[in-house]
């Protein structure tokens, strides 16, 4: 059948088969390739798979030219010499991908089989995991043909800090195909102008008077982005070989202390929201429109800050962050690890595999401030000390500049994992999954969670997800579960006790969640986590009005230097594309 990309094949049809499938799927398509691609030796043929959900073999014409196990982040083949060696003027791409989980992928799952005869038939199985969405499957970001040089710019690491006004951009690039190459580098401002120029593969620019990148609402021009052009020059065997590449670089550093998160020295307190990749027809289908009205509603809301909960976002996603100012905790695919089994050896070196992919395609994006290693993992086990005390410490390695956490629930004396944060990002769902309709219970509680958990580690904390669902429409007052109200109320109960502690050590507070999202069928959901502030199509229950109100007067209280105009009290419209 014809089949969308990007997007999940789960809702793209009418059979019920289709949506709950577990195994393999295969994506097959003919290409047209430019003459110049397929007769030119200097030019080398890349093809690039976005994301593919989880496991993936990719052929050209038949022949195998990679795998890759994990979704959410991109994998590239070299296919030069398959696509020259006729020279072709088309070739076939052929993708299977395999969404089964096991214990020891990120997310882990498992398979199990109902051998009752008495009650199903043979052979059937159904897929068990430990996370609270739908396992959309698919390839859900695009598949692309690049090419570069021969010889060319791999990669490029770019490291940011402030002497007083002066602003530091530190450089590190690689280079493939020949040892002997000369780079040039060149920092321009946002109006084009040259502020910093260097040479070879790694420096430092240094920028008198520089434009800080500031977060949304913290700042009057926040987003400052500058842009750092590499070109590189070598001799290839068939002649001078070029190749250049442009970076937006924000000016900014990240620190922590034991009760404050810092963005250029300042505290920042994070007002945002949980998210996920999910909407209706498309799954977790990378979708332009869909994107830019999540980041007109964040705007609107006031949010500074979401938690990519809870695996990797689209690399446009992160590009907006950047230019947007909204702050970025970047979460990788570990959520439920819940059992023994996904902490062993196996698991651990898929996970430092998963964190170097994560760490290398998106460190250079100055809206990324803090990296999540997982999200409520079964912390009190016993392995999981030395998995989390390894884990953090190689994303460390991979990254210094930047603090590292994973979200937990655990109780605070018996999480083993909690001593390697840098950030303690606590999960409750108080008077919802305990004390049902309790809400005088809330303020006790949530102050006594905050208490042990900062008196034990004296580290900031962030309230990481915390709500109740509600259906769209339904009334009930007093309040009742489920209904507007009650989502309503008990988000007051929560900043009554946040408006007290952020004076002290609250870094911050993410909404669970920023709209509805699809989740497996269960009697607890009702089509979906209805949890959102927003519907799954992106209205807003009254919980979001309050939502806002009090994210624009946080704003107003914390950076009352900044403008207070906003993007929507100007009576002219221009669009950019």
């Amino acid at each position: 059948m014809d089949m969308p990309v990007p997007s999940s094949f789960n809702d793209m049809t009418q059979d019920e088969q289709l949506r709950s499938f577990i195994g393999w799927v295969w994506y097959e398509r003919e290409a047209v390739l430019p003459q110049r691609w397929t007769q030119d030796p200097g030019t080398r043929v890349v093809l690039r798979v976005n994301s593919a959900h989880y496991y993936a073999i990719v052929w050209v014409n038949g022949i195998h030219v990679a795998e890759h196990e994990g979704g959410h982040l991109p994998f590239e083949a070299d296919i030069s010499k398959l696509v020259q060696s006729g020279p072709l003027s088309s070739f076939r791409v052929t993708i299977a991908i395999n969404n089964t989980l096991t214990l020891h992928t990120l997310p882990p799952g498992a398979i199990t089989y109902k051998d009752d005869p008495s009650r199903y038939p043979k052979g059937y199985f159904v897929q068990d995991t430990k996370f609270d969405f739908f396992n959309y499957a698919g390839l859900h970001r695009s598949v692309v043909l690049h090419t570069t040089p021969t010889t060319y710019i791999d990669d490029i690491t770019v490291t940011t800090d402030v002497d007083q006004d002066i602003g530091l951009v530190n450089y590190q690039i690689f280079v493939q195909g020949s040892e002997h190459f000369h780079l040039e580098v060149c920092l321009l401002d946002e109006d084009g102008k040259v502020v910093a120029k260097g040479t070879g593969n790694q420096g430092q620019l240094q920028v008198p008077n520089a434009q800080l990148w500031w977060p949304f609402l913290m700042h009057e021009r926040p987003a400052y982005l500058y842009s750092l052009e590499v070109r590189m020059n070598a001799q290839g065997t068939d002649g001078p070989v070029s190749d250049w590449y442009t970076l937006p670089v924000g000016i900014r550093t990240v620190s922590v202390t034991d009760s404050k998160f810092l963005i250029n020295g300042k505290p920042f307190f994070f007002n945002g929201v949980n998210k996920h990749e999910d909407a209706d027809i498309r799954g977790k289908g990378f979708d332009w429109p869909l994107v830019m009205k999540d980041f007109n509603l964040l705007r609107w809301l006031g949010a500074n800050s979401f938690r990519t909960s809870h695996y990797p976002y689209a690399e446009e996603v992160l590009q907006l962050c950047d230019r947007y100012g909204i702050v970025l905790i970047d979460e990788s695919p570990g959520v439920g690890i819940s059992l023994p089994q996904s902490f062993d050896n196996q698991s651990l070196e898929h996970h430092l595999q998963v964190m170097e992919e994560m760490v290398r395609r998106d460190k250079n994006h100055p809206a990324v401030v803090m990296w999540s290693v997982a999200n409520e993992p079964a912390s009190a086990l016993k392995p999981a000390g030395y998995y989390f005390k390894t884990l953090i410490d190689y994303t460390k390695a991979l990254d210094p500049t930047r603090p590292v956490t994973f979200v937990t629930h655990t109780r605070y004396d018996a999480d083993l994992g909690a001593p390697y944060v840098d950030v303690i990002c606590v999960n409750s769902y108080l008077s919802w999954y305990n004390d049902f309709g309790h809400l005088e219970v809330i303020q006790i509680q949530l102050e006594t969670q905050f208490e042990n958990w900062y008196n034990t580690y004296h580290k900031p904390i962030i309230q990481s997800e915390y709500g109740a669902e509600a259906i769209t429409g339904l009334h009930q007052d007093p309040p009742l579960m489920f209904s507007e109200e009650y989502q309503k109320a008990l988000l007051e109960q929560y900043h009554l006790v946040l408006d007290q502690k952020r004076k002290e050590y609250v870094i911050g507070e993410l909404i669970w969640n920023f709209a509805d999202f699809m989740t497996n069928q269960s009697p607890t959901r009702v089509i979906g986590n209805k949890k959102g502030i927003f519907t799954r199509q992106r209205q807003p229950k009254s919980s979001a009005f309050l939502l806002r109100e009090r994210y624009w007067r946080l704003a107003n209280e914390t950076w009352p230097h900044r403008s207070r105009e906003t993007p929507w009290h100007l009576g002219s419209r221009r669009f950019t594309f």
